[in-house]
């Protein structure tokens, strides 16, 4: 990668101006969490990310892509506990 070792400068940079890491900071301090669920569409989000495989042509069905939750939504179980939303 071309851009390595600036990265590792900036990171550098970072985590010393900070104090707040040993070597490299990548990610910011401050959260500022906001409620989502009246701004997007989270059900047409996960069904768009579900479909990915099939419109990869990888498998037939979302549920039939072993790294999916979508099994989940369809009354099986994934490799993953997850709570689905609807």
């Amino acid at each position: 990668e071309s851009r390595r070792e600036w990265l590792l400068d900036k990171f550098g940079f970072e985590a010393k101006r900070t104090g707040r890491a040993k070597n490299f900071k990548v990610w910011k301090d401050d959260n500022h969490a906001i409620n989502l669920s009246g701004m997007i569409d989270i059900g047409g989000k996960a069904d768009y990310i579900h479909d990915n495989p099939v419109d990869a042509m990888i498998v037939s069905y979302p549920e039939d892509y072993m790294w999916s939750s979508a099994i989940d939504y369809a009354g099986g179980k994934g490799l993953v506990d997850i709570t689905p939303w609807r």
